[in-house]
């Protein structure tokens, strides 16, 4: 079980792999993911406990130096997240539908744990900033009221950084809305 996550969100890909070597360095973490991501920017994200998560994502930031996108620490982080971003969850049964959509991979992902945290609904995606312009989204079922709160928790917290693009709750979707084919 993953109990803190945290990220380094780089305008450089180059700067990316020092970061990446810095961060691996200060503390005993897992790497969950390193890359590129569009439009030419790098990402990495990190598990472990709480204090070496965050030991790792200071220096990195520290590191990234003028290349600093964004960076987050979440502590006692839902699991939902980490599912959802591996691409793991099926849905059964979906109900209403909400979708919030951030400029920065480390908005989005701050902003699910936020929704998650918020009401009693079901995280299905977490697309992290690949053909879709460095942008993240993620998309989430559950009763409309459950979705309604989820939403607007991920609203304020992707809107405290100004980094908030979009956001749709939808009450009675087409069953297409969840097809694997979107």
């Amino acid at each position: 079980m993953l109990n803190s996550v945290g990220a380094v969100e780089l305008s450089s890909i180059a700067k990316g792999f020092e970061v990446l070597d810095t961060m691996l360095k200060t503390s005993q973490v897992r790497l969950l993911l390193s890359r590129s991501i569009c439009p030419g920017k790098y990402i990495i994200l990190i598990a472990g406990d709480v204090g070496p998560v965050n030991a790792a994502v200071e220096a990195g930031a520290a590191a990234a130096s003028h290349c600093l996108v964004d960076h987050f620490i979440i502590p006692n982080i839902d699991e939902q997240v980490i599912q959802a971003i591996e691409n793991t969850v099926t849905v059964a049964n979906p109900q209403a539908f909400g979708s919030v959509e951030a400029f920065s991979v480390s908005a989005i992902i701050e902003a699910a744990d936020a929704a998650v945290k918020a009401a009693d609904v079901k995280l299905i995606e977490v697309r992290l900033a690949m053909a879709i312009g460095g942008k993240g989204f993620f998309t989430l079922t559950g009763s409309v009221a459950s979705v309604e709160t989820a939403v607007n928790a991920a609203v304020m917290s992707a809107g405290r950084k100004g980094l908030l693009v979009e956001k749709t709750i939808i009450a009675n979707p087409r069953k297409e809305l969840f097809s694997e084919n979107i």
